[in-house]
């Protein structure tokens, strides 16, 4: 099994804060046990993965 880091945990609540300060809503924040990335999606189109480092990008 596979948790998420400190930093990703971090991370992702800051993430997640930071969308909804935007007003988008979170629908889905997952960690994906093949990669170990936390993934979000919000709103209509926006995915987000946070890699174990801390660092974060957009996926289409």
């Amino acid at each position: 099994m596979i948790i998420p880091t400190a930093e990703q945990t971090l991370q992702c609540f800051l993430v997640c804060r930071r969308l909804t300060m935007m007003y988008r809503p979170v629908y889905l924040v997952r960690l994906d046990e093949r990669t170990g990335e936390i993934v979000i999606i919000a709103g209509e189109e926006t995915e987000i993965a946070i890699q174990r480092d801390r660092k974060w990008t957009f996926k289409i």
